[in-house]
């Protein structure tokens, strides 16, 4: 008998263990959320807003009426001369008339234009599935409109988050938006954005704006009375 059939036998004769069962998630958090205080919608954003400002990220209170009306304003403060922007998002139409200078479409694959992504824009702007307020998190679903590259790429990241869709954790925010859900597949790349790019890869220390944006600006839309 060769060395790897008695390996093979011994493997085979081993006495079975009992079947590793799968973490009971749902009563994990449901413990969770019985040990913490009870928080309200103004709770949730103003912990959202705190835990995104320790990321370094801004936070930037606007409304559904004035968005875009900002926007233009950060990008004139910011030296924003050109905008990258998914022609299909559902925002397009209100940025292409909002005046905003130097807009530019995401409109063919990354191979016919790297040069010029990488190096002659300045921001990019996406919207967003949602954030966690746990965390200070953004949730990007990217596609082929909206790719990964757009939140990547410039300098400066700008995105827009409903207040809505704010949630207490990742798993609530998975709960509520039916990601297991088959009718509505997760695209390839679910990005999870807390403040700009960082990394401690050298001497173990953070360091900000080393591969990737070196600002995030989030437009947080809130009601009237919450600006």
């Amino acid at each position: 008998m060769s060395a790897r059939d008695n390996i093979l036998r011994r493997l085979h004769s081993a006495p079975q263990g009992k079947p590793v069962l799968p973490p009971d998630v749902n009563g994990f958090y449901a413990t969770v959320r019985s040990r913490a205080p009870t928080e309200d919608r103004a709770q949730r954003i103003e912990r959202f807003c705190e835990k995104m400002a320790f990321w370094r990220g801004e936070v930037v209170r606007v409304t559904r009426g004035n968005w875009a009306a900002t926007l233009q304003a950060l990008c004139v403060s910011k030296q924003v001369n050109t905008l990258l922007y998914g022609t299909q998002s559902p925002y397009a139409a209100a940025l292409e008339a909002s005046g905003i200078k130097g807009l530019k479409p995401y409109d063919r694959p990354v191979d016919e234009w790297k040069t010029g992504l990488f190096r002659d824009i300045d921001a990019g702007f996406t919207s967003t599935r949602g954030g966690i307020a746990e965390t200070g998190t953004l949730i990007v679903w990217p596609d082929a409109h909206q790719p990964r590259l757009m939140s990547l790429v410039p300098p400066i990241h700008f995105a827009l988050l409903d207040a809505d869709q704010i949630h207490d954790t990742l798993f609530d925010a998975m709960s509520a938006q039916g990601w297991s859900d088959p009718s509505s597949p997760m695209p390839s790349n679910a990005l999870l954005i807390s403040g700009p790019s960082k990394t401690a890869d050298i001497q173990i220390t953070l360091a900000y704006g080393a591969h990737g944006p070196k600002e995030l600006v989030v437009l947080l839309l809130v009601n009237e009375e919450e600006l």
